[in-house]
């Protein structure tokens, strides 16, 4: 079958699996729901099994460190489901919040708040933190800046954005990262509504 294609997304509780999961409905990806949790409740080798068991591709991978910034169960995760042979991963949805003494990690452009597509880095509700490196801050995204990632997008806080993203109203800012990295990586044909 080939590598399965996977997008990366650092956020998993359960605000952010209803905006994933809703627009994975819409824009025709595959998501591993059982990837939400706070921390991320399965291992990279487990996540792998799902991942290959997946109907089609492009398959959404949620990790979560539950604001732990040290080197959590999430980024562990994350690291081996990158590094694993099977995986191509066309790109990552970093996803910043509150959590004091990261790193952070330089994204390539960010969705802000009101759906707009900006070269810089943003805050936990989306809005432009004027980071001079483009650098989003979160509990789950430097382990990011060790991996080959074709593309990082940052995002405020999935499903939150002082209600801008919930999944009644489609999740438009998570949609939009993910419409961006799935167009970018070839796939035409993705939906824009």
């Amino acid at each position: 079958m080939g590598k399965r294609k996977v997008i990366l997304i650092t956020d998993g509780d359960q605000v952010a699996r209803k905006a994933v999961e809703k627009v994975a409905a819409e824009v025709g990806c595959r998501v591993i729901s059982r990837s939400s949790g706070n921390p991320t409740p399965l291992s990279g080798q487990q996540l792998i099994r799902l991942i290959e068991h997946a109907k089609h591709d492009p398959v959404l991978v949620m990790f979560d460190d539950n604001g732990n910034g040290d080197y959590g169960y999430g980024e562990r995760a994350l690291e081996y489901v990158v590094n694993h042979p099977n995986i191509e991963v066309l790109g990552a949805i970093a996803v910043a919040s509150n959590t004091p003494m990261v790193d952070g990690v330089h994204v390539d452009f960010s969705i802000d708040q009101n759906c707009q597509l900006i070269d810089d880095a943003v805050d936990k509700d989306g809005h432009p933190s004027h980071s001079v490196e483009h650098v989003v801050y979160g509990d789950t995204v430097d382990i990011l800046s060790s991996c080959e990632i074709p593309m990082i997008v940052g995002v405020g806080d999935i499903g939150k954005m002082q209600g801008k993203d919930h999944f009644l109203k489609g999740a438009p800012i998570t949609k939009a990262a993910i419409i961006e990295i799935l167009k970018r990586s070839g796939y035409d044909h993705v939906a824009d509504h």
